[in-house]
């Protein structure tokens, strides 16, 4: 063998330099890909710290002497505003017609828009302030006068509301209630209506009760202020009825609720369940069609609190994390080494031959 088919055969071996060659090649693409999902794991991990989470506590409610708001937001698209009242009930015997306690009224029109509004606790004082003028008027008139003039104003109250709801009716005219009501903090209902008219006009106007209209979209119903993650069942439904009539109820259960913020600040509202009831109405029927809201309390209220995670616990997951990932990129370093080495000592085998 000559001089020169060994140097020959010296060259064909693999330099030192090209195995360092291919570990710097290989372990530079790990490393890359370790520190990526490194910074990645990190920034998951401080997220989950900086984030608050939720514990649900139970207890006995023991509030007395408070009341219960009621949040309405409620559209009626084929009743107009002058026949629609608001009245509640509750189990201590308080019954209260046409509701004026921070409640508003709003004409829309047959689109929807938006045409006149009624605070009905100005309707309310006006009724007062006419009917004490009135009677101051009329006190030294004898009591058959006095009855006659009361009739004749009723006769002609009550024609020109007859007329201009009609028209009100022929207009397409909706009414969109929305307010809060205080009511006691006891089982009852509160419903919506035309039970605030007088018998005599709502025959003269629908001409029976199945041609009521009551049907209605809940934009939005709740029994105090909400707070995160909050969803109330009935918000945004829609009951519309297409040549029927009939009375809806939904059966509501509230639960008394605390939500306790992360900077200790509490917030007393409720959150409820529902289920709902629709009873046609047929021409016999001697009552009138409405939307029933019957609610009774749980006699447990829930505590919500918000609460954040231990640095020490942040520490700890860190830890796990990264040098998880350290050590799965050091393994697999060694195994694309390994794998880059077998793949090059048979070309180095074929060439030597």
């Amino acid at each position: 063998m000559g001089v020169k088919q060994v140097i020959k055969n010296l060259d064909a071996f693999p330099r030192a330099e090209d195995h360092l060659l291919q570990k710097t090649q290989s372990g530079a693409v790990v490393s890359i890909v370790g520190l990526f999902i490194m910074a990645t794991l990190f920034l998951h991990e401080l997220t989950y710290y900086i984030s608050t989470y939720e514990v649900h506590e139970m207890a006995v409610d023991l509030k007395r002497g408070e009341t219960l708001p009621i949040h309405i937001n409620m559209s009626f698209p084929s009743l107009p505003c002058q026949v629609v009242s608001v009245d509640a009930i509750d189990m201590s015997g308080k019954h209260e017609v046409d509701l004026d306690t921070n409640i508003w009224k709003l004409r829309l029109s047959r689109e929807g828009v938006i045409i006149g509004t009624e605070y009905l606790s100005d309707l309310v004082e006006k009724g007062h302030t006419s009917h004490s003028h009135t009677h101051e008027n009329e006190t030294d008139h004898h009591e058959g006068s006095d009855k006659k003039v009361h009739l004749d104003k009723f006769d002609n109250e009550a024609e020109n509301m007859i007329k201009n709801v009609k028209q009100a009716l022929a207009n397409g005219e909706g009414c969109r209630v929305y307010g809060v009501l205080d009511v006691q903090r006891v089982a009852g209902n509160f419903h919506i209506s035309v039970h605030g008219l007088n018998i005599f006009v709502a025959q003269m106007i629908f001409e029976g009760a199945t041609h009521v209209n009551v049907s209605h979209v809940i934009h939005d119903l709740s029994f105090g202020p909400k707070y995160p993650g909050l969803h109330n069942p009935l918000d945004e439904t829609n009951r519309i009825l297409h040549a029927a009539s009939g009375t809806f109820k939904y059966y509501i259960k509230i639960v008394p609720t605390e939500y306790k913020y992360i900077s200790k600040e509490v917030l007393p509202t409720n959150q409820f369940s529902v289920t709902e009831y629709f009873s046609p109405m047929n021409e016999f029927d001697r009552t009138w069609p409405a939307v029933y809201f019957l609610y009774d309390l749980s006699p447990i209220t829930v505590t919500i609190k918000e609460e954040r995670r231990s640095f020490l616990h942040f520490i700890t997951r860190l830890c796990a994390v990264l040098g998880g990932t350290f050590a799965l990129t050091g393994m697999l370093d060694r195994w694309m080494f390994r794998f880059l080495e077998a793949m090059t000592k048979p070309n180095s085998r074929r060439s030597m031959r």
